[in-house]
């Protein structure tokens, strides 16, 4: 046994295990006061990577509820306008009938019929024409429309929506394509240097805003090293060019977004001397065509880049840059297919479900009961008139009828089993979540007056430690 004074180990040791008491009874106060096990990844590195990727699919889940209604709402709004179309064609179909009893009506009674079945037929077809959700129309036949891109080489890709021209894309067909004006970049040329490994002059300069420095040792060639490491930041790159022996900057985006400012305060850099140039690159302009409809195709619009090009309508087609040149005339791009409209329902890639609506203008109902008829062009003012019109109209109100439980079945058996399908999912991933990131409040707060009593231990103990070498006084004496 020894005694001594410079080193208490003992006070040492009560003080290590003080401060762990004190870190952990910190560590549960946390846990008590935010309700969470793990605060930091520290905490719990494993638990905290499981918990985040549950935490990820509970918000795909939620959006995928909120998808699903949504698309409830969507059906809803169709299947309630169908509903008036077949109305309006049960009242179409009494008037068919009473204009077949020619043997009671006067000629007058029966063409007045025949302009109440006219008012019927333009009601329906300004229905399905002007039924929308949001600004999605959803019974010309266009609230299925999608494009796919056929010409990879010319472009990279291609969105296309229920208008285009002004009017509904109603029909499959091509999309041609003709620039007629390349999207350029922004271009600046600098002073001469006779070689790339000419000394540009000790100076500052800045490009969009970022501060560029030289030494008389700086050369051409290392002065387009730096500008290129930072063109991340200022959207600019650069090159030597030997044909003009300087040195060429230039947007990396195209079109009017695409700018350079330039200023040189020292004239080393700048071909004017000292100063300011400002360069901004040119759009492409395009004329795109979809069976016979035209449209005016713009680059830069709405924040992109020169290349993505987009009309009033909102359609996009995005050039290659082997795209951005005005020899490609008359080139089917890709193609549009009017078919279903697809909803994500689920929280993972590829858990998507469709929904088709057709056409239901006046036009597009009853066709094929009766050879060149369709509920359009009724005429009930004859007998065989009537007796075709009848015929038609029970078509078209087939027809009516069938999407409406096609709708129908989709909300029953697709969206609303869903919902209930991803609420029991969510549940029991809420609760995985929560027995890892969550805290067990009656476990914690005994942890909790654990270390509160070893803290107060430790501390009675510590305070023991430190007057334990006054023990050696004794000796001194």
């Amino acid at each position: 046994m020894s005694f001594r004074i410079n080193t208490n180990v003992a006070a040492m040791n009560a003080l290590r295990n003080v401060g762990q008491a004190n870190q952990e009874f910190n560590n549960s106060i946390t846990r008590l006061s935010t309700g969470l096990r793990i605060n930091s990844a520290a905490d719990d590195p494993a638990g905290l990577i499981i918990s985040e990727s549950f935490r990820a699919q509970l918000t795909g889940i939620d959006q995928a509820m909120s998808n699903s209604q949504d698309a409830i709402n969507y059906s809803k709004t169709a299947e309630g306008a169908l509903n008036e179309v077949n109305g309006l064609l049960r009242d179409a179909r009494g008037l068919a009938v009473a204009s077949g009893n020619s043997g009671t009506l006067t000629s007058s009674a029966i063409q007045a019929n025949q302009s109440q079945i006219a008012s019927i037929v333009a009601s329906i077809t300004r229905i399905a024409g002007n039924t929308q959700f949001g600004t999605k129309k959803l019974l010309d036949g266009s609230s299925g429309v999608s494009a796919s891109v056929t010409d990879g080489v010319n472009i990279s890709a291609v969105s296309i929506g229920g208008q285009f021209g002004g009017a509904a894309v109603t029909a499959n067909g091509g999309v041609t394509l003709t620039v007629t004006q390349a999207a350029t970049q922004a271009s600046i040329g600098s002073a001469v240097f006779a070689t790339s490994a000419t000394a540009v002059g000790a100076g500052s300069f800045s490009i969009n805003g970022v501060n560029f420095t030289t030494d008389a040792a700086t050369t051409a060639a290392q002065l387009v090293d730096k500008v290129n490491q930072a063109s991340g930041q200022t959207g600019v790159t650069a090159r030597y060019d030997t044909t003009n022996t300087n040195i060429v900057f230039e947007s990396v985006a195209y079109g009017s977004n695409g700018k350079i400012d330039l200023a040189d305060a020292t004239g080393n850099i700048r071909a004017a001397g000292a100063g300011a140039t400002s360069a901004a690159g040119v759009n492409a302009l395009a004329s795109v065509k979809i069976g016979t409809a035209t449209a005016l195709f713009t680059g830069s619009q709405g924040g992109n880049s020169g290349l993505t090009l987009s009309d009033a309508d909102g359609n996009s087609i995005t050039l290659t840059q082997a795209g951005n040149a005005t020899s490609v005339a008359n080139a089917t791009v890709a193609q549009v297919l009017v078919g279903s409209s697809q909803f994500q329902i689920g929280a993972n890639a590829g858990q998507t479900t469709n929904l088709s609506l057709g056409n239901f203008a006046a036009s597009q109902l009853g066709g094929g009961a009766v050879s060149g008829l369709t509920l359009a062009n009724l005429d009930v003012t004859t007998s065989s008139g009537a007796t075709n019109a009848l015929k038609v109209i029970d078509a078209a109100i087939d027809q009516v009828t069938r999407s409406r439980g096609q709708i129908g079945n989709f909300q029953r058996n697709v969206l609303q089993s869903n919902i209930r399908a991803l609420g029991a999912s969510r549940e029991n991933l809420a609760a995985s979540e929560s027995s890892i990131r969550d805290t067990d409040v009656a476990a914690e707060m005994t942890n909790f007056t654990k270390q509160q009593i070893l803290q107060q231990a430790g501390m009675s103990v510590l305070a023991q430690a430190n007057q334990a070498p006054q023990a050696v006084l004794a000796l001194l004496r």
